[in-house]
């Protein structure tokens, strides 16, 4: 089984969360990394412990798989060894050959760059190493002495495993194709370009599990709907910050119900899972069955189905990557 994760809506959907319990419940053989770089942060809580990742994929909590991070992926060194030793994952962790490697130019450029203040930019140097790439003057991992160690072919280990999760970054409304240009990250985030940064042809997908929050929130500027203040979002209980920034995330207490039906559309979802149900509706903290929800959480996944036709199979009640409603084998 091979299936690609990816966020539905600003970034900070829960994809470290699903990532992390799938990890443990379907015990892939390879979770790979997708998406952008070290500007994306995801907090994994598991086991009373609790990580904030920005380099590795979020599947790490199950020892057996091994972790790779595919070519599309641009590779900060130091960000990459200090989680390694966090994580206690040395030996099980991978980089493909062909990643570009950030480089303390790139940073800095990214710092200095006009486009930084107007769209609020992690300044992690992920956009010029982009960049970079395209303009054919990278340094590629198998060029990077600090990387030595971690270097491999990644799409030649994921097509010979079976089971296989890759985790995308960002949002997909972040996707400089298809977000909310020019607010938008460095590349497009899609699950076809992700399959694609880990080296997975379209064919080879089983399942594309698209992740949405319970509610909308979006770090940095640009357009953003049904704002509401941080106040309001506070009694609320849905204020948040950046993991990687700190910063405040803006919040929409609703959903965009015609972004995410476009979102859906272009990954091709074939699953949904939801998150922060239990912000959303008290009285749902902690719930693995679905019918110990309470009738409102429950009608509102009954909304989200009819509204996106995909089918929602993953509900998140908790912090802890245990707290999830599973209805994949009632629904597939």
């Amino acid at each position: 089984m091979r299936t690609i994760l990816v966020g539905g809506q600003f970034g900070d959907e829960g994809k470290g969360k699903i990532a992390s319990y799938l990890a443990v419940s379907d015990s892939p053989e390879i979770v790979a990394r997708g998406g952008v770089g070290p500007n994306a942060g995801h907090t994994v809580q598991f086991d009373g412990k609790k990580y904030g990742l920005r380099m590795l994929p979020c599947g790490i909590n199950n020892p057996k798989s091994r972790i790779m991070i595919g070519a599309g992926v641009v590779v900060d060194p130091g960000v990459l060894e200090k989680e390694v030793e966090l994580t206690g994952t040395r030996g099980r962790v991978f980089v493909d050959r062909r990643c570009t490697v950030i480089t303390a130019e790139h940073k800095e450029a990214d710092a200095a760059a006009a486009l930084s203040a107007k769209i609020g930019t992690t300044k992690t140097g992920c956009g010029p190493a982009v960049a970079s790439r395209a303009a054919r003057n990278a340094t590629l991992a198998q060029d990077e002495p600090l990387l030595e160690g971690f270097v491999t072919d990644v799409p030649a280990a994921v097509n010979r495993a079976k089971d296989v999760l890759v985790e995308g970054s960002q949002g997909f409304m972040l996707s400089v194709l298809y977000g909310t240009y020019p607010f938008v990250t460095s590349k497009d985030v899609s699950a076809s370009s992700v399959a694609a940064d880990v080296g997975l042809g379209p064919t080879s997908i089983d399942h594309v599990i698209m992740i949405i929050k319970s509610y909308t929130t979006r770090v940095g500027n640009g357009p953003f709907r049904d704002e509401i203040p941080v106040e309001e979002a506070e009694k609320l209980g849905f204020q948040e910050y950046g993991t990687v920034t700190g910063r405040p995330r803006r919040t929409s207490k609703g959903l965009h119900w015609e972004d995410l039906k476009f979102a859906a559309m272009v990954n091709g979802a074939t699953q949904v899972a939801v998150t922060k149900m239990d912000v959303r509706f008290p009285g749902n903290a902690g719930v693995r069955d679905y019918a110990k929800l309470t009738s409102g959480a429950r009608e509102f996944v009954e909304k989200i189905e009819r509204e996106l036709s995909v089918p929602v199979t993953l509900i998140g009640t908790g912090p802890d990557a245990k707290d999830i409603v599973d209805r994949r084998k009632e629904l597939l």
